[in-house]
């Protein structure tokens, strides 16, 4: 069973994929895998230098992520021609981790562009990690010192929300305490080991 994982961003996805890997899901993080292609002395970095410019790199050479996405979320044809460069080599890495899962693994598919890039087709379920855009905005000021206009930036450079829950199979709320989430990420793992074995019989 392959089960594609999303939300926008500061709604909890990770904290989510966290208690799924718990439950015994077999997890692929397109965060980490987006990490991992644009290491020093990867393909990617080196076209994302040539691209916008030698600056944001840092002295180690390795890249400077909050001058990137300054550039990237304030002007959508930045974003654009950076997308280019990393979503085919992050698709490659995330189909080559996807084979690996062992046999008869359920199989989450973290990644926050799910949607977006659609590789949510063909996968068996979607879960959809929720909340409202003025929580998204408060998360992002508190935990990552973000003002408003950056965090509503950043939100904006995704697709909206209502497209994003019409692809849910499950919507995850996430406005509660952490007790909270935990019993419905449970519910929704267990309704969804269900539901495919169902289908399976």
């Amino acid at each position: 069973m392959r089960i594609g994982l999303t939300g926008g961003v500061a709604a909890g996805k990770s904290t989510v994929a966290g208690m799924l890997r718990e439950l015994g899901a077999y997890v692929v993080d397109a965060d980490a895998v987006a990490r991992e292609i644009v290491e020093p002395g990867s393909e990617a970095l080196s076209e994302i230098a040539r691209t916008f410019g030698a600056h944001i790199l840092q002295p180690d050479g390795s890249l400077d992520r909050a001058g990137l996405a300054a550039i990237v979320f304030a002007d959508a044809g930045q974003l654009r021609k950076l997308e280019a460069i990393t979503h085919p080599l992050i698709a490659r890495r995330i189909a080559s981790l996807l084979d690996a899962a062992p046999p008869g693994a359920v199989v989450v598919l973290d990644h926050p562009l799910l949607v977006e890039t659609g590789e949510h087709r063909g996968l068996d379920a979607v879960i959809v990690v929720d909340v409202p855009e003025a929580e998204q905005v408060r998360r992002m000021m508190r935990d990552r010192g973000m003002t408003e206009a950056d965090a509503r930036a950043r939100i904006a450079a995704q697709i909206g929300r209502e497209e994003r829950l019409a692809a849910a199979t499950i919507v995850i709320d996430n406005t509660g305490n952490l007790e909270g989430l935990r019993r419905r990420v449970t519910e929704a793992f267990e309704w969804l080991l269900a539901a495919g074995g169902s289908e399976r019989d």
